[in-house]
């Protein structure tokens, strides 16, 4: 009798689980988000003034970590447990962090990266709002990359429902703001959980009828060999090309995923056996005739397998700015903050735009050096 009441007793747990199970993905399936390939995004504040070749101009991009992401935490895709936020409180307090630092930052540009507008593991404050309410000057655009019911793992403390996204302020007018989408994973039922990753576009007039194209990313993490990456990058490099044949200023910012620095094979041989599954390495000569604007020496990310401890957390940059060759860098530096309210380190970049006189003396070959012997004998 015992046995047939555990027999009855698992087969209705299972059939209950299976039910569950079956139901959630059903949700799933009916609400997923599935954006264009191409969208008009929302521009929300008073527009300012277009820019000025003469201006100097600052960026910066910050991934905020959905404010829950401090020093204290961890999360279970990188090997650690947590899901979420360490309480309400907490979250609330680094976003305030946060917000106080952008504003005495006073960058013309910010681009942010995991801003939660409703989300369970940031205990459904809206990030996105409050950010542009702290930076009332700016005008505010806001573009998803991840909406899901709810996403079930782990199992003791599920994510739950989150829609979060990229977030653009800028002191000058934006007259177009549009999300392309970038390759993401495509297999049903696994694409019901993840991101939709995508482009944040910033089109600002420039006096003289040109454009400074502000294209705003934050690339795959945890594709297994970087092959959704690659499309990223893919796509990018069209992108830009494009946009430089126009004549228009390109600056590509945000969290690339993908080490950025002077000697990447040297850094990853140097720390093999650290070296985390979700970092990669840009493939060479990516987008070769633009420039890199980074601060090495500043480390932009952590790993989450575990809370910070600054003598054992590998470090490294993959945060910072690619810019076509008609932009002049003039400084480029990351802010060490010792991931105190946030997994990430900001960068900013400090850069011009240069007129085409500027940028054809660039382009002029040096004289040979027996052109100019003949000269000074003359």
């Amino acid at each position: 009798m015992a046995v047939k009441l555990i027999f009855r007793a698992a087969v209705t747990l299972l059939v209950i689980t299976v039910l569950l199970t079956g139901g959630l993905i059903l949700y799933l399936t009916i609400t997923e988000y599935r954006p264009q390939d191409v969208m008009p995004v929302q521009i929300l504040g008073k527009q300012n003034r277009p820019v000025d070749l003469r201006d100097e101009l600052t960026i910066t991009t910050f991934n905020t970590g959905y404010a829950a992401l401090e020093r204290d935490a961890d999360f279970f895709m990188d090997g650690g447990t947590m899901s979420r936020g360490l309480s309400e409180g907490r979250v609330e307090q680094n976003l305030a962090k946060i917000t106080a630092l952008l504003q005495s930052l006073g960058s013309d540009f910010y681009l942010l990266q995991e801003v939660d507008e409703n989300a369970t593991r940031s205990y459904g404050i809206n990030q996105r709002e409050q950010m542009a309410k702290a930076l009332p000057d700016y005008v505010s655009s806001f573009a998803v990359n991840y909406q899901v019911g709810w996403v079930p793992i782990p199992v003791l403390q599920p994510m739950g429902r989150v829609l979060s996204g990229l977030q653009t302020l800028s002191r000058y007018t934006v007259h177009e703001a549009t999300r392309f989408s970038l390759p993401s994973t495509a297999s049903w039922p696994i694409r019901l959980g993840h991101l939709k990753r995508c482009l944040l576009e910033s089109r600002i007039p420039v006096n003289g009828g040109r454009e400074l194209v502000i294209a705003h990313v934050h690339l795959e993490a945890f594709d297994s060999g970087g092959s959704l990456r690659s499309e990223q990058l893919a796509f990018i490099e069209d992108y830009a090309r494009a946009e430089v044949a126009k004549g228009n200023y390109v600056v590509l910012g945000g969290d690339w995923n993908h080490l950025l620095a002077a000697n990447p094979q040297e850094v990853r041989a140097r720390f093999s056996a650290t070296w985390p599954s979700w970092l990669q390495l840009l493939p060479e000569g990516f987008l070769a005739e633009f420039q890199w604007a980074y601060d090495e020496e500043v480390p932009s990310v952590r790993d989450l397998a575990a809370p910070y401890d600054p003598q054992h957390t590998f470090t490294c940059t993959i945060d910072g700015f690619l810019v076509s060759p008609n932009v002049e860098i003039l400084e480029v530096y990351g802010h060490d903050l010792g991931f105190e309210f946030s997994d990430h380190n900001p960068v900013t970049l400090r850069f011009k735009l240069r007129g085409d006189e500027a940028v054809q003396e660039d382009e002029q070959p040096d004289e040979p050096v027996e052109e100019l012997e003949e000269l000074e004998e003359q």
